[in-house]
């Protein structure tokens, strides 16, 4: 399959670096898009890191001022010794004010990433224009168990990820969680690229295998949920087989106002690295009303 266009164009996009400390870490981040646009902060899933979004932030930028972040314990960002819902949701504040994202910023949240993006706007949520949950669900309070409390369960902290001794075997090895069909192999090949450091001895993952080993979220999630300040709104892949977004009726239930819910149809849990340009679509059409 030849490159997509929106490929080559989202790399050539005028991006800017940077980093704040929180407590005691250095957290990058990316920046996109001119200053006094509405504001807008892309968060990253487990084990992934800021350039998830290098396809989506871009095309984003011709109306938001956008800003995605390593969370401490992945890409650039420094580890941290333990890791909780409140910090991480202070990471996340402090680049929004370091990037420049205005007042009341929405939130774009995937994957492990909507753990992050909800406990943000449970403490923040009258700050926050609103939240997009892509590919996390809420689960019911019967089935609801913290992170930490999983790792647990199956026996113990984490072991030291793999050191490769040649960089191409480590490349060789890049795998997307859960796995589905890779669609366009450069996207792939660049994700490998950005998710690799060197250490003594080769190359390993730049993610903290320890991230979930003592992790504590707090108050169950339903309950977060349900006490939220700001809108929020739903994507879904329709063929994700990520457990974690299995629960969109609990949501739909439970939501103090009417739920948004987009499905996009042929998509599987990371939609935003096979179709893009229909994630920026239905991020743009979901929070318009709360940007204008």
């Amino acid at each position: 399959m030849d490159t997509p266009d929106w490929y080559t164009r989202a790399l050539e996009s005028e991006e800017t670096q940077g980093h704040v400390e929180v407590d005691g870490i250095e957290i990058h981040f990316s920046v996109w898009g001119a200053p006094g646009r509405p504001g807008l902060m892309l968060i990253h899933g487990s084990n992934a890191h800021r350039y998830w979004w290098q396809w989506v932030a871009p095309f984003l930028a011709k109306t938001y001022r956008v800003a995605a972040i390593d969370l401490s314990g992945h890409g650039d960002s420094g580890w941290r010794a333990a890791y909780s819902g409140e910090r991480f949701a202070e990471e996340v504040m402090a680049v929004c004010r370091e990037a420049g994202l205005g007042e009341r910023p929405v939130i774009v949240a995937h994957s492990f990433g909507g753990f992050v993006g909800l406990e943000t706007a449970y403490r923040y949520g009258e700050q926050l224009g609103g939240i997009v949950f892509a590919d996390f669900t809420v689960a019911p309070r019967s089935q609801y168990v913290e992170w930490g409390k999983q790792r647990q369960q199956r026996g113990g902290p984490a072991r030291p990820t793999r050191v490769y001794e040649e960089k191409q075997a480590a490349l060789a090895r890049y795998r997307l969680v859960p796995e589905q069909p890779n669609r366009f192999p450069e996207v792939l090949a660049f994700l490998a690229e950005k998710s690799l450091r060197a250490v003594e001895g080769g190359w390993t993952w730049k993610f903290d295998p320890g991230l979930f080993d003592d992790l504590e979220m707090g108050i169950d999630q339903s309950d977060k949920f349900e006490s939220l300040q700001c809108p929020s709104a739903l994507i879904l892949g329709e063929h994700s087989t990520d457990e974690g977004a299995f629960f969109a009726e609990h949501m739909l239930a439970v939501a103090k106002t009417p739920l948004p819910c987009i499905t996009l149809h042929e998509t599987y849990h990371h939609f935003m690295l096979e179709e893009p340009i229909a994630t920026v679509a239905a991020i743009e059409g979901l929070i318009a009303p709360w940007t204008r």
